[in-house]
């Protein structure tokens, strides 16, 4: 696997910490744990507490997920 950027690292690494090891066995708790890490790269504060993705930044991450 090549050089992750950051934000797809924190991605990769939560959905590996919550992965179960039968291949065949989905993983709910690995996918949600994925899911806010990459909320997580791309959230941005607005105000009175409104917080935004950027989906553009989600779509990267997967691509370069993808990549791999």
């Amino acid at each position: 696997m090549s050089e992750l950027s950051p934000a797809a690292r924190s991605v990769f690494d939560a959905y590996i910490s919550h992965w179960t090891a039968d291949p065949y066995e989905i993983s709910p708790e690995a996918l949600a744990a994925a899911l806010r890490a990459a909320v997580a790269h791309t959230q941005q504060h607005h105000n009175h507490d409104v917080w935004k993705c950027d989906a553009d930044e989600l779509l990267a991450i997967a691509a370069e997920l993808e990549a791999q």
